[in-house]
């Protein structure tokens, strides 16, 4: 039996906000309602149910194999945006990018204070 990912739940406080700001960032197809969840999915068919509460929202990471081109949008919308991005995942190399295994990364917050990672090549795959 091969083993997938099928979705993860994303704690927000406003998954309208949260769910649009992910599709928006990553131009993926505009969150669908499913019961209590607002879904946003991925190429790879992987969902992120977006689901609302009052309580402590513990901060994720979200990270995200794209391509070279996807980057190039990708990281346009976080500076039009005025963005704050970092480098590494500890927040210690502010504006800028990283070139890990050859290809680009970067680290933005969504709304909830997730830390999103868009990346160009996979950990541990090249340079």
């Amino acid at each position: 039996m091969a083993v997938e990912l099928n979705h993860t739940i994303v704690w927000c406080r406003d998954q309208q906000v949260s769910a649009t700001f992910l599709s928006a960032m990553l131009a993926l197809p505009e969150p669908i309602r499913f019961g209590p969840f607002l879904e946003v999915e991925v190429a790879n068919h992987v969902i992120l149910a977006y689901h609302e509460t009052d309580g402590d929202i513990a901060s994720q990471h979200y990270a995200f194999l794209i391509s070279e081109e996807e980057f190039d949008e990708v990281f346009g919308r976080i500076e039009e945006r005025g963005l704050d991005h970092w480098a590494d995942p500890g927040q210690r190399r502010p504006g800028t990018i990283n070139h890990d295994d050859g290809g680009r990364g970067v680290y933005f917050s969504d709304p909830d204070d997730h830390l999103l990672e868009v990346i160009t090549r996979p950990y541990g795959s090249g340079d």
